[in-house]
């Protein structure tokens, strides 16, 4: 059983300020569990509706008849798959004295979301749940993060193999039942490839006219697929940092899978020795300091960014809040050290410091504002930003 406390204390504090709370992330990413968890701590009466079943669906046929008697927490799980119910919720959201609050569950993203929730600005608060994190786990076992991934099922399943048949049946099912629901009307098997290609690029410079000659579909047409990969937090699309230092800078995305586990079942690494083997290694890593990077200083997708420069000068994670700017940099190796890229950053992005984030088990400064630090001591040696 692994604990959620941050989780749970941010829900907590969103449904004492908000008449409703969208509760978002990828699907088993625990947010039914984390509902009824917070319902049960907090001693409050809560009613349950799950959209997907038929049952509870009849029971909404009425929706304003059905949730108006109702008191205390009302639940309502996979909300995309009812959007007429937001225009009931603002008119419940503005009774006097609020007597419910609404948790809505979803598993699209707050831009995709907002489409069909524009009716409850200003009443609606968001909250994204990832799958386990460093900060949940503990570094005790982030090797084993790394390698399964953070969805619940995946990373408490009794064996290795075990959570990669896990993850193959939830790529298959995602992709035969979850995006025709959204009406993604593309056939199984070719977004399968086209999912499993965006796994080789994982770490790259997102290239869709590359893509979009692979498949003999137009450079939109990919862009579109890749979009609701990300709005369906499959996919994370690194925007790049502009900044006006008098050098050209890269202005297209890095892409990565979000999910470490599904990466490996997509690339079809299924086991330590084999993620050790394969040429991938350093993306993969990569793309896991990243992910922990960003969950454990809370930092907002707006916030978190890669820069580059076509003369080689480069970040793997620049975090900017406010006045505040972080560069990261992640290493698969236990011995990092000073490079003239990291210099140029420092001085070119005005850098607060650079973490060098490595494989290694200590944390040591390397120059003056640059230090190496353990990932297995991120949750003890760097602070989570302010100011949230």
């Amino acid at each position: 059983m692994v604990k959620r406390p941050a989780a749970l204390a941010r829900l907590r504090r969103l449904l004492e300020t908000h008449p409703v709370v969208a509760l978002l992330g990828a699907r088993q990413v625990g947010k039914s569990t984390l509902a009824r968890d917070l319902v049960r701590q907090a001693h409050r009466t809560a009613t349950f509706f799950d959209l997907e079943d038929p049952t509870d669906l009849a029971r909404l046929d009425d929706p304003k008849t059905a949730l108006a008697p109702l008191r205390g927490v009302v639940v309502l799980d996979e909300i995309r798959r009812r959007p007429d119910l937001f225009p009931v919720l603002r008119v419940l959201a503005d009774r006097p004295r609020r007597p419910a609050r609404f948790l809505v569950l979803g598993s699209a993203s707050p831009e995709l979301l907002r489409q069909s929730s524009e009716t409850l600005a200003g009443r609606i608060a968001f909250q994204e749940l990832t799958g386990f994190t460093l900060d949940e786990v503990g570094p005790d076992r982030l090797d084993r993060l790394w390698l399964r991934g953070g969805f619940p099922r995946s990373f408490l399943a009794r064996s290795d193999t075990a959570s990669m048949a896990w993850r193959h049946d939830f790529v298959r099912t995602f992709l035969e039942r979850d995006l025709p629901q959204i009406g993604i009307n593309v056939g199984a098997i070719t977004m399968h490839r086209f999912w499993s290609m965006i796994a080789h690029y994982h770490g790259q410079l997102w290239n869709s006219s590359e893509l979009a000659r692979s498949f003999a579909v137009s450079d939109t047409t990919t862009r579109r697929w890749v979009d609701l990969l990300a709005a369906t937090f499959m996919v994370r699309l690194m925007s790049p940092w502009s900044a006006n230092v008098g050098k050209r800078q890269v202005k297209t995305s890095r892409v990565y899978v979000t999910d470490s586990g599904l990466l490996h079942a997509l690339l079809g690494i299924d086991s330590r020795a084999a993620l050790e083997r394969h040429p991938k290694l350093g993306a993969s890593w990569e793309g896991f300091g990243i992910e922990a990077l960003i969950r454990h200083l809370g930092a907002r997708r707006e916030e978190a960014f890669f820069w580059r420069t076509h003369t080689g000068a480069e970040l793997d994670l620049l975090i900017v809040r406010g006045r505040t700017r972080i560069g990261f940099e992640i290493k698969r190796t236990v011995a990092p050290s000073v490079t003239p890229s990291m210099r140029s950053a420092l001085a070119d992005l005005e850098l607060a410091r650079i973490d060098v984030v490595h494989a290694g088990d200590a944390t040591y400064p390397l120059a003056p504002k640059i230090r190496a630090v353990a990932l297995s001591r991120l949750l003890t040696d760097v602070e989570p930003l302010s100011g949230r």
